[in-house]
């Protein structure tokens, strides 16, 4: 869909260089690039090279695609990581007070909390939290990865990872380690929230259904702690179907990682998606697109491992 859709709007060498060029000289660079053919022609030869490993090359800076997202997939996967453990930090422990507190006010609070959460659009909550703890208060940066300073020193490794707070360890440099989460709070949070929301409804619903089951009321009987029950025997079998959705909002956290990083110009892949839309450079989306698509493919795979690992019944 994106490679046909892209097209119908025109070529990107029209776009780029419309008016600078003669129509002669148009013509001439659509011919050499392949965008005159048809486009089944242009889509089954994609798909050829996508088989060999060949992403293409970029148009706007000429770059291999594979480089481009070996580079900036590194910083996506880093704040997506970031803000997983902000999802689960909110949302399952909150998600087991609010089911633990049924209809009482901390459950209501927290339904409440979950909902603004989730309904939050993530530019808007990042805008906020730019303005209130990076601009007033002054707690913590507000746009980028780390200083410049430190990253030219972690990009200096031997063989860098390009996930800073690894290559900070690695390093043994403990300044440029705290300098890589301070510059993380603010768009993990932002991120974070959004899928926390979806946890903590996830996760009390489950628990409320678990809570009510026989065994859970014979440990009641017996003069097991309700602490004891809602964080060790209600859990675990309320995890099947909470695991699941995690891992469709984890995978889906890469999607929302485009505002996110727009927003603190995290240069990931989503801000780098941004910058090769507004280009049109149909090769470089592409190829981010079929990145994310494989991400949550394979998410989809390793939640169902997951799955029968917890719950043997799933096997059968």
């Amino acid at each position: 869909m994106v490679f046909f859709l892209m097209r119908v709007t025109g070529d990107p060498i029209t776009a780029a260089m419309g008016g600078r060029l003669t129509p002669a000289q148009l013509a001439e660079r659509i011919s050499a690039a392949g965008y005159d053919r048809p486009l089944p022609v242009q889509y089954v030869e994609y798909l050829g090279g996508l088989l060999t490993g060949d992403f293409g090359t970029t148009l706007s800076d000429n770059r291999p695609v594979t480089e481009v997202l070996a580079t900036y997939g590194a910083a996506t996967l880093e704040l997506v990581l970031f803000s997983v453990i902000v999802a689960l930090v909110v949302g399952v422990p909150l998600g087991m007070v609010a089911a633990r507190f049924r209809d009482r006010w901390p459950d209501a609070v927290l339904r409440i909390a979950a909902i603004l959460f989730y309904a939050t659009p993530v530019f808007f909550a990042g805008l906020l939290l730019k303005l209130v703890f990076g601009i007033w208060l002054g707690w913590f940066p507000t746009n980028g990865r780390v200083q410049i300073n430190h990253q030219l020193e972690l990009d200096r490794l031997q063989a860098p990872t390009g996930i800073y707070f690894l290559d900070a360890l690695r390093s043994g440099n403990l300044a440029a380690f705290g300098d890589v989460l301070e510059h993380a709070v603010l768009p993990a949070v932002a991120l974070g929230l959004l899928t926390g929301g979806v946890f903590l409804r996830l996760v009390r619903t489950n628990m409320i259904g678990t809570l009510g089951r026989e065994f859970v009321e014979a440990g009641r009987s017996r003069g097991v702690s309700e602490v004891r029950l809602t964080t060790r025997h209600a859990f675990r079998p309320a995890l099947i179907p909470i695991i699941t959705v995690m891992g469709l909002q984890i995978a889906m956290m890469m999607g929302g990682a485009v505002l996110t990083e727009t927003t603190f110009e995290w240069k990931g892949l989503g801000f780098q998606l941004a910058e090769y839309l507004t280009a049109r450079d149909f090769v470089a989306v592409q190829g981010i697109v079929v990145l994310l698509a494989v991400i949550v493919a394979v998410t989809n795979f390793l939640v169902d491992i997951v799955a029968v690992l917890i719950d043997p019944r799933v096997r059968y």
